[in-house]
């Protein structure tokens, strides 16, 4: 069975690698992922699958094994960033606006990889494995949401995931027996003055010198009022205040993010911008306002599972190139999933400095090794036959 996986990934590499290459070029942003669906519809069917829509923009498929047993199902999400494609490679996006910078383009190639090599399998399989294909990962409040609103875990005894990550060297596969990634929250705040003429500005209520006292201010939580073993952390992505330089503007918009694994830790820096940005707009005579958008929950990946996935992982990198990994602070809705039945998620080594794939996610020149697909397909086959019990 070892050699046999290895050997069908091999075989199909190159089809793989051609999927991949076809999703980076025709990419489509969260909830118009309508050509991607009808690709990988087209792809399941030549198969001989019968897949289903789900959630929208999404596909569901199930591989049934010779004999009867559980169904463990192993999900890719299919979507692209809105973002300018600057990869200097024949298969960069001809699609304006549209980049598959954080790998759903391989996620996508490699379960479909799976889905070849498990058909070529199936007669030595117990069980079932559900293809599970989601859309809008990448806008809040996600895919999963509504696909497992659509029945996608129905009857499913566990799910697997897999991210190609740009931070491992290709070769290798991370794994995490507990959190790994964290809940992705947001905040808006709005401060409403009273503009002027740059030349009087007593006559003004200062709006984007409150803010910018506000954004000073809210970087001091994590440092003064979070214990320093307790992960979390804060970042401001938008300070936009006046448009001319010699008018003091009436408005100013801050906007920022939070993310942590813990409830308490969580609502206590919440507790904290709140009464932050009172005690500043109160001081600068500043009206305020703000919206709190709290995200999924942390990805916690289920140390039975893990231990499964590690010995899967051995058997398709060796040992040595298994690593356990640390959290990271990004944020996935895989963890709506785990909510409801036992999960793991693996991040399969996709970086290659010498090659100079070393831009992160979400950077308009991400790529990766398209040797990480291989590995990819390889760990979620073995994971999943070895959680059949085949």
């Amino acid at each position: 069975m070892i050699l046999e996986v290895k050997k069908l990934v091999v075989k199909h590499y190159d089809w793989i690698v051609a999927l991949r290459r076809h999703f980076h070029t025709y990419p489509e942003i969260s909830g118009q992922e309508y050509n991607t669906q009808a690709k990988i519809i087209a792809e399941l069917r030549n198969l001989g699958l019968e897949p289903r829509v789900i959630g929208g923009t999404g596909v569901i498929s199930e591989i049934k094994g010779a004999k009867p047993g559980k169904t463990i199902a192993v999900r890719a999400d299919i979507d692209a960033l809105n973002l300018l494609d600057e990869v200097d490679q024949e298969y960069r996006s001809v699609n304006a606006g549209a980049c598959h910078a954080c790998g759903h383009d391989g996620h996508t190639a490699m379960l479909l990889g799976v889905a070849r090599v498990l058909m070529e399998m199936r007669g030595q399989m117990t069980g079932n494995v559900r293809l599970i294909f989601e859309p809008s990962e990448e806008e809040f409040p996600g895919g999963a949401e509504s696909l497992i609103k659509d029945g996608a875990l129905d009857s499913a005894n566990a799910i697997i995931g897999v991210h190609l990550w740009q931070p491992l060297e290709v070769g290798t596969i991370g794994i995490s027996y507990g959190p790994l990634m964290a809940s992705p929250d947001e905040f808006t705040i709005t401060i409403h003055g009273r503009g002027g003429h740059g030349s009087m500005p007593h006559q003004a209520i200062d709006s984007l010198l409150a803010g910018a006292q506000l954004v000073i201010g809210l970087n001091t939580i994590i440092s003064r009022n979070v214990d320093p073993v307790d992960p979390a952390a804060l970042s401001i992505g938008v300070f936009k205040a006046g448009d001319m330089f010699n008018i003091i503007p009436d408005s100013a918009l801050i906007k920022g993010t939070v993310r942590t694994f813990d409830q308490r830790v969580r609502l206590k820096i919440f507790d904290r911008i709140e009464q932050i940005t009172e005690g500043i707009c109160k001081a600068a005579g500043v009206q305020y306002d703000i919206n709190k958008i709290f995200g999924f929950p942390p990805v916690i990946n289920n140390p039975q599972l893990a231990r499964v996935a590690a010995n899967a992982a051995e058997e398709t990198v060796s040992t040595q190139n298994v690593l356990e990994i640390k959290p990271v602070m990004a944020g996935e809705d895989f963890s709506l999933y785990q909510e409801k039945i036992p999960g793991v998620y693996i991040f399969v080594g996709a970086g290659n400095a010498e090659r100079g794939i070393l831009y992160p996610h979400h950077h308009p020149k991400f790529d990766i090794d398209e040797n990480a697909l291989a590995n990819g397909v390889e760990v979620m086959v073995r994971t999943a036959l070895k959680l059949l019990g085949t």
